[in-house]
């Protein structure tokens, strides 16, 4: 198993039914309970894009639980990029 240190940061796309069944918001939820920092947002095309940065752990959960989303939401798949993590988060939020 690869030992991670420090955060890291991920770039999600998540692609299916995934806007208007409070993904978003559920999303924010379980980053702040995982303590991770970034942003999520609808996109024009249907999807939800999203920037999670922090301890390797926590959001490895974020992203897990990306792949299935609130109870009303059918997830098709999930893009995820490894970027260079910032520090420019305080909080994580729900872009409009």
């Amino acid at each position: 198993m690869v030992e991670h240190r420090g955060n890291v940061r991920m770039h999600l796309r998540i692609y299916g039914r995934v806007q208007g069944v409070f993904f978003r918001a559920r999303m924010r939820e379980k980053a702040l309970e995982e303590g991770v920092k970034g942003w999520v947002r609808n996109l024009p095309d249907g999807s939800v894009e999203a920037v999670v940065e922090g301890p390797w752990e926590r959001v490895l959960k974020v992203i897990c639980w990306a792949h299935h989303g609130p109870p009303l939401a059918r997830v098709e798949r999930v893009e995820t990029t490894i970027e260079e993590p910032t520090g420019e988060f305080e909080t994580f939020e729900i872009r409009y």
